[in-house]
C-alpha cells in the first residue's frame, strides 16, 4: 500500500478564521463538585478534562513551537501561532479548576503527576542524532496531535449542541468554560491536520498515530473517570466508573453517544477526511461573541 494518499479535499474556503487567543475569565467559588446534577459519573468523565488537558496543551504548544522553522505556507504559518495561543489559554484555564477540586475534597495531583510524566517524558523531546531521526520523532508527534485534535474538535462540537446539560441544570460557569474551549476547538479544527498534510500527510504515519492517540486517550479517560469515582467521598462506597454508564449516559445526552463515538474513527481514517467538513465555525463564533467567560463577564 502506497504511503502518499490521493490529494486531501479543499478546506472548505468560508471556514476559515483568523485565530487569536481570547483573554478569559471563570470564577469557581460558586461551582459545586457535582456541577451536573444527577449524573455523577458523566460529571467525573467531564471533569477527566481538566486532568488530562492542561499537561496535553502544553505539549502541543511545546512541539509546534519546533515545527515552526518547517512551515513554508505564510497563512498556514500564522494559523499556528493563533492556535499555540489558543492552547495555552486552554491549559491555563483547566489547570485553575484543579485546586478547586481540590478544596472540596478531591485531591487530583496523583492523577496529574502520571499525565505530565506522559507527555513530558514518554512524548517528550528524545535524545536522537540531528537529522533524519529527530525529525522523524517531530513528524510523529505533529501527526498525534492532528489525531488528538479530531477527537477534541468532536468534543467540541458535541458539548455547544449538549442541549440536555442546560436540562440538567449544569453550573453555569463550568458549561460556559467547556463551550468556551469547546467553540475554540471547532473554530481551530483544521490547523492541526493542515498542519500534517503540509510537513508529511503520509496515510500510514495517520493511521498509526490515530491508533496510539485513540488507545491512549481511551485509556486515560477511562483511567480519570475511575479515580474521581473511587476518590469521591460524597458518593456511595464501591461506585465505579463503567463502560456501561459510559453507553448509558450518552443515551440521556450528558455525554457524547457510544454510536457517534464510533463513527468518528472511520471518518477521521477517510482518505477524503477534512476537518472544515464537520462541525460549524458560525455557531462557534456567535459562541464566542456571546460567552461571559470569553468577554470578562462574572457569574450572573
Amino acid at each position: 500500500m502506497s504511503n502518499t494518499p490521493p490529494a486531501s479535499p479543499a478546506p472548505v474556503a468560508s471556514e476559515h478564521i483568523d485565530l487569536k487567543a481570547r483573554n478569559v475569565s471563570f470564577s469557581w467559588e460558586d461551582t459545586p463538585l457535582h456541577w451536573l446534577p444527577g449524573d455523577p459519573f458523566a460529571n467525573h468523565t467531564i471533569n477527566v478534562l481538566h486532568l488530562l488537558l492542561p499537561a496535553g496543551e502544553r505539549w502541543f504548544v511545546h512541539v509546534y513551537k519546533q515545527v515552526l522553522p518547517y512551515i513554508t505556507d505564510e497563512q498556514l504559518r500564522e494559523d499556528v501561532v493563533g492556535f499555540i495561543g489558543q492552547e495555552a489559554m486552554h491549559a491555563s484555564a483547566h489547570d485553575d479548576v484543579l485546586p478547586h477540586l481540590k478544596r472540596l475534597g478531591l485531591d487530583p495531583t496523583p492523577y496529574t503527576a502520571q499525565i505530565d510524566w506522559l507527555f513530558e517524558k514518554l512524548l517528550g523531546d528524545r535524545t536522537l542524532p540531528p537529522g533524519a531521526p529527530r525529525k522523524w520523532w517531530l513528524m510523529e508527534r505533529v501527526a498525534m496531535i492532528a489525531a488528538i485534535e479530531h477527537y477534541t474538535a468532536f468534543l467540541g462540537n458535541w458539548v455547544l449542541n449538549a442541549d440536555e446539560l442546560d436540562r440538567r441544570g449544569a453550573d453555569p460557569m463550568m458549561l460556559d468554560l467547556l463551550r468556551w474551549h469547546g467553540a475554540e476547538e471547532v473554530e481551530h479544527r483544521s490547523v492541526a491536520f493542515d498542519l500534517f498534510m503540509h510537513l508529511d500527510g503520509g496515510y500510514r504515519r495517520r493511521a498509526r498515530t490515530w491508533a496510539t492517540a485513540f488507545t491512549a486517550l481511551v485509556f486515560l479517560w477511562q483511567r480519570g473517570s475511575r479515580y474521581f469515582m473511587e476518590h469521591d467521598a460524597s458518593l456511595p462506597p464501591g461506585s465505579k466508573a463503567s463502560v456501561g454508564q459510559f453507553y448509558r449516559s450518552g443515551r440521556k445526552g450528558t455525554l457524547p453517544s457510544t454510536g457517534a463515538m464510533l463513527k468518528s474513527i472511520p471518518t477521521y481514517l477517510s482518505r477524503t477526511y477534512h476537518p472544515s467538513q464537520e462541525g460549524s465555525t458560525a455557531q462557534a463564533v456567535a459562541y464566542l461573541a456571546s460567552s461571559p467567560g470569553a468577554n470578562g463577564g462574572a457569574r450572573g
